[in-house]
Formats: C-alpha cells, structure tokens, sequence
C-alpha cells in the first residue's frame, strides 16, 4: 500500500535512457528502490554508410519503452501512472542531429558508431590543443563542412539524442554538462563550453560566412541539480497518448550514458573511477586537474556535475576469453558431459587463473577480435604465443587471458597514473568480467594498482542512475552536492566487496606488460599474414 501511495502522489523519478540496443525506462523511490522497469529493443540500421536510427523509431521506442513501463505499474500496483516527481532523459553520447529554424532535421541523425571524421577529428585536435575523438560532435559539424556538405548553412539547432528527446518533451535546448562534454571541450571552471575554443572555431571556418556563430546553434549547459524545463502537453502525448500521464511533471538537464554510469557505480567523487568490463571496456577516473598534454588514448568528458574525467575506451576485453571458455564445454561435453554449468565452468577456470604464476609464466596472448585504437591496430587477430621454456599450464594460460582483456586498458590508464600522476582512491567494477566472485575484481586491482569495488547491487545501470539524478534535483538539500547526495542517501549501507591490490600481483601485470608492449609486432605480423 505504501508503494501505492507513493505511485498515486508522484512521488517518483523516471529515467529513461536510449542504448544502442534497448531503450529501458526505470520508476524509482527517493530512496533510490526499483518500482516499475519498461524496455523496447531496438536496433540501428546502416543506410548509405550511415549508422542512424530514425525519427520514427526514436518516438515509437520512447513510447513503448513508457507504455512497457506503464502496464508494469498498472499490474503489479493496481494503479494508472498519472503523476511522477521528476524525469530524465539519457542516451548513447556524441554523434549529430543537425535541425534548421523549423525543427526539421536536416541530415539522418549521425550516430556515435560512425568513423567518418578522421580528417575534423585531427584538424580540431591541433587546433584546439584538446583531443577531440571522431564520434564527438563537433568532429561531425567540422566533417561535414569540410565536406562543404549542402544542409550545414541551415543549421538552427545541433543536439544529440538525449537532447533532441528532452527538446521533444519539454521545448528546452538544453543538455547536461557531462552529455554537452561529448559535443564539445568544457571549461571545468565554468562548467560551460569553452569559450576559447569556441572563438578558435568560428575563427576556422569564418569564410564560410554562414548565417550562425557555434555558441547559438549549441544546447545550453546545464548541471546536476538545475531544473530544465517541465513536460509539455505534446511531451505527454509523445509519452502516453492515452492521455493519462499529466504534463508540468519537471525535468532534469538530459545526461549520457558515461554520466548515468557513474552515479549508477558512485564513481562522480574525485579520485574514485569506474569500470565497465564485458565485450569491450572502458575505464573512467574523476580528476582533481587538467591534464599536462594532450593524449590520442585519452577522452576528456565530465560528470553531470562538471569535474573533469579522463576516460579510457577499448574495443576488446573478454570476447576471447569467452571463446577459449567455450573450448573447454566443448571439451567437457566430448567427455559425456552434456549440461555444463557455464557459471561452475567461469568459476572453476577464473580461480584456478589465481594459482598462476604473477607474471603468467612467460605466456603471452591479445585479444584483439576487432582493431585497438589504444595500440594502433584497424583490425584484430586473436593470438596466443609462448616460447618453448614457458611455464605453460592450465592457471598460466587462464591468467595471461584475463590480463590481456585489460591490456589495453591497462596501457591507456599507465598513461594517466604514471605520466600525469593521477591519484585513485578507489575503482567501481561492473560488468561479466566480474560476475566471478574475487577473480576480475583481483586482476583489475593489480591492473590499476588500487582497490576495486563490486557492489552486490548493479542497480538497473544507466536509466536507473538517470532516474537517481531526476530524483536529486528534486529531493536534495540545499547546496547538497552530487556525491554526497549518492553516498548518504542512495548508496548508504549498499554492501559490496573491495579488493586491494596485491604489490606482487602488480610486479607481475607490470612485467606482463612490458612483454605484451614488445610483442605488439606480433600481432601486426597476425595482420599482415593472415
């Protein structure tokens, strides 16, 4: 009953976030409990070379994901969803949806996936003096002028798809600062766009002479807390178009997913990082400064309260070792047995990869089913190397796989904690690599040479960190911050594990990854021959 009461008097957050394959939609307490979970699976088309998703099918999924979510509430409490608290929206960073004066979007919306900025990506990272990746907006702007592409003169409005989402519902050009840090580099100091760079922009393509500065066709930049418009009477009907839900229901500024990541792991404080570890993986640490230099391993974004946070992406991290599993059923299943238990099977070979020696035994291996940009590879060979005196057994051969699906990580996150110094208090894991109790958690403390933390619960991952932040601009404390607003109220007493690093364990991936620096080549030859 009392869950009821809450439903019926709004007193709730709603965050929905668009992935690249679900739209998911999470109804939330004040105190952070799950009430109510919608889905839509979607997938992007890839239309004359373009990853896109239409229009169409980002109203029809937003739809269905709050009409899923909807029936959950009517069935499981008895009650129509009229009123909610607070909602938010976020989805998939960067990419391009250009719109002219009548909202009409000029281009099929460009997605994240997209690699046709090669050129605007180093032309504005010289010029800028700040790495600016090829899924990045403003890299897509810069293409398409370099391109001399006809729609750019019209352009009124440029926003991602978290906020053309919020625009949709509410009339508001605005973004969160963490999703706005994927358009374009942010002044830390004024949690806004940076207006040298800005000004170095306009400067670049003035003899374009087209009829718009970059600050006026940009979002407004909002941060966590700020209210950002109310749910307009077309906003509910694109929600609910049985005309049930209530408009006025106030938003929060739209976030991305590396932004709702975080406060889903509790990972915005400075010092503390999170990462993400299944078909591919990334790293990312909230740092106290700016960095020295410019790296190309390096993404510069921020939480959704503005601190600046460096990010590692890799393509690759546990696609072989789940095939060299999977050898190992097949192997089983040849013995006559024919129902391995996958997760007994995952436990038995991560922990027998404890009993390795630290360094691997000399064994060396890349798990490269795609390119790396981290090390320089277009393309992947998995590959597994060893020389003759190689201390080549069962627990050598698990541990050299599970090191190697950090070793790229491990390669771009040496960069930030040896060359730039950077300090971290504590790392959240999450993903399949650390399904297995201890054994990821473990390698990833020697890997990054601090404790790692798994929580006992993920929550519902990025719509449920959106639902958090929807809730916190309505439920904070005056000048409340962002993490403690997490740690006090939301995470208190949430029980997880920590493990701390083990000073051989770390001797022993630092030795791994010498070896596997050197034997880079390797997998070039793999290229090249095969």
């Amino acid at each position: 009953m009392e869950t009821k009461q809450l439903i019926i008097e709004g007193k709730t957050a709603l965050g929905i976030e668009l992935g690249s394959t679900r739209i998911k939609g999470v109804l939330i307490d004040y105190q952070g409990n799950v009430l109510a979970v919608g889905i839509h699976d979607w997938e992007n088309s890839f239309i004359d070379n373009i990853w896109t998703y239409s229009l169409a099918e980002i109203h029809a999924g937003v739809r269905d994901c709050y009409n899923s979510l909807r029936k959950i509430v009517e069935e499981t409490y008895g009650v129509t969803l009229k009123k909610i608290g607070s909602i938010g929206v976020s989805a998939m960073m960067h990419g391009y949806m250009a719109f002219d004066k009548d909202g009409e979007l000029l281009v099929p919306f460009r997605t994240w996936r997209n690699t046709m900025t090669e050129e605007a990506s180093e032309k504005l990272t010289e010029a800028f003096s700040y790495h600016i990746p090829q899924r990045w907006s403003i890299a897509h702007l810069y293409q398409a002028i370099l391109k001399e592409e006809e729609h750019v003169k019209d352009i009124d409005y440029l926003t991602t798809l978290a906020g053309y989402v919020h625009w949709k519902l509410t009339g508001e050009k605005v973004l969160g600062v963490g999703e706005a840090s994927g358009m374009f580099p942010i002044d830390i100091e004024t949690k806004d766009y940076n207006q040298t760079m800005i000004k170095t922009f306009d400067d670049l393509i003035k003899d374009k002479k087209f009829g718009w500065k970059l600050e006026n066709i940009l979002p407004k930049v909002l941060i966590a807390g700020d209210k950002a418009g109310i749910l307009s009477e077309e906003g509910a009907k694109l929600l609910d178009p049985s005309g049930n839900l209530e408009a006025g229901i106030p938003l929060c500024p739209p976030e991305g997913d590396a932004g709702t990541g975080m406060v889903a792991t509790n990972s915005v404080t400075r010092k503390t990082g999170n990462v993400s570890a299944g078909t591919s993986v990334f790293a990312m640490i909230v740092l106290e400064k700016e960095l020295k230099k410019v790296y190309d391993e390096i993404d510069l974004v921020t939480t959704p309260s503005g601190d600046l946070v460096g990010m590692v992406h890799c393509n690759n991290c546990t696609s072989d070792l789940n095939a060299w599993v999977n050898l190992f059923k097949e192997f089983a299943q040849n013995f006559g047995v024919e129902d391995v238990d996958m997760d007994q099977l995952y436990g038995t070979l991560y922990n027998k990869a404890l009993e390795g020696d630290k360094d691997c035994g000399g064994l060396l291996a890349y798990n490269y089913f795609s390119g790396e940009h981290i090390t320089g590879f277009e393309e992947g060979r998995p590959l597994f190397v060893r020389k003759p005196d190689s201390n080549f057994n069962l627990a050598n051969f698990m541990r050299v796989h599970l090191y190697t699906a950090l070793g790229a990580l491990k390669t771009g996150l040496d960069i930030l904690m040896k060359e730039e110094d950077v300090k971290v208090d504590k790392m959240l894991g999450h993903g399949g690599l650390f399904k297995t109790e201890g054994v990821g958690q473990k390698i990833m403390a020697a890997a990054v040479n601090a404790p790692v933390s798994v929580m006992k619960t993920a929550g519902e991952g990025g719509a449920w960190g959106m639902a958090i932040l929807a809730a916190y601009m309505l439920d904070k404390a005056e000048d409340e911050t962002l993490d403690t607003y997490l740690s006090d109220k939301v995470f208190a007493g949430e029980e997880g594990t920590t493990i701390a690093p083990d000073e051989k364990d770390v001797e022993g991936f630092d030795e791994f990854i010498k070896q596997y620096q050197k034997g880079l080549a390797l997998e070039r030859v793999a290229i090249d021959v095969m």
